[in-house]
């Protein structure tokens, strides 16, 4: 039988892979709802035991927030870790979508406007979204109702995983670019009609551009402005949140690129145009942002 992890890979690693390949199982023999009550319990034990970046998390939203008690504050933590839970299952259920009518039933997504400037023009575009709501879903029923996309990923340091987890990106004809290969990768995706996928809202370690961003000072990637200027090509803000009985919906909004060319000062002003639209839905709907991302780490360092 062929291995699953590499040599480097170390026993925390392996057993960690071997956990969350049960949790895949388990996760996918019963019902939806019933595993959605797992996620909560799990996130409950990371809020509430673990308490994983709980610190980070419950500051980051204090400072966002300063209008919220402390119990507001705690109650919209105590949610995001609970998101974090169903991502992760909702994930491991993947293999289940099989057809865009199985997405469907899961998503809420009218994607008009993006077939509109892109694929019916024969033309790429770059869709930005961010840790909000479940991504990974987002980008995986899109494929199926929408368009094969090419995704943007980060390596994942277990190597097991990272393999188990591009797996199920790719299964139903979504592909994948390591962020280190983006630039080159997603140019020639733009230019041959494809659509693009990046995460926006990370901040860039090594980076010099600076924004506001949720009321603090922090980097930002220019990539997807980058890409999409040099390429020529629209680029939207995709956002996905929870709505009542268990499904999604996607909002998308084309960024006005009026007035943009291609030097670096564009860029800059293309990321503050697209971060103002994911800032808006991080406000409205709080509990779905990744408040675990230290997101102002290069801030609070300088």
């Amino acid at each position: 039988m062929k291995r699953s992890w590499d040599e480097d890979d170390n026993i925390a690693d392996r057993v960690l892979y071997g956990l969350i390949k049960v949790l895949g199982v388990l996760v996918r023999s019963i019902s939806r709802k019933k595993s959605t009550i797992i996620a909560y319990v799990i996130g409950d034990i990371l809020y509430k035991i673990l308490k994983i970046r709980r610190p980070l998390v419950e500051k980051n939203l204090a400072l966002t927030f300063p209008e919220k008690k402390i119990s507001e504050i705690n109650a919209i933590a105590r949610k995001v870790y609970r998101n974090l839970a169903d991502n992760m299952i909702e994930v491991l259920r993947l293999p289940m979508i099989k057809t865009a009518e199985d997405a469907a039933r899961l998503l809420d997504v009218d994607a008009g406007t993006v077939f509109a400037q892109t694929i019916d023009r024969k033309k790429g575009g770059v869709l930005v979204s961010a840790h909000f709501g479940n991504w990974e879903l987002l980008a995986f029923c899109s494929g199926l109702q929408v368009h094969p996309l090419t995704i943007v990923v980060k390596k994942l340091k277990n190597h097991a995983i990272d393999k188990q987890i591009n797996m199920l990106r790719t299964m139903r004809g979504n592909r994948i670019v390591y962020d280190d290969n983006a630039l080159r990768e997603g140019l020639r995706t733009l230019r041959k009609g494809g659509l693009l996928t990046i995460l926006g809202d990370q901040s860039d370690l090594i980076g010099t551009f600076f924004i506001e961003f949720l009321g603090r000072r922090t980097t930002v990637f220019l990539g997807p402005a980058y890409l999409a200027l040099k390429a020529g090509v629209p680029l939207f803000v995709a956002m996905c949140y929870r709505t009542d009985g268990g499904r999604y919906k996607v909002e998308i909004e084309e960024i006005d690129l009026t007035g943009l060319g291609t030097a670096k000062t564009d860029a800059e002003e293309l990321v503050r145009r697209y971060t103002k639209v994911i800032e808006r839905f991080i406000y409205r709907y709080p509990s779905e942002w990744l408040w675990l991302h230290n997101r102002w780490k290069r801030t609070e360092t300088l």
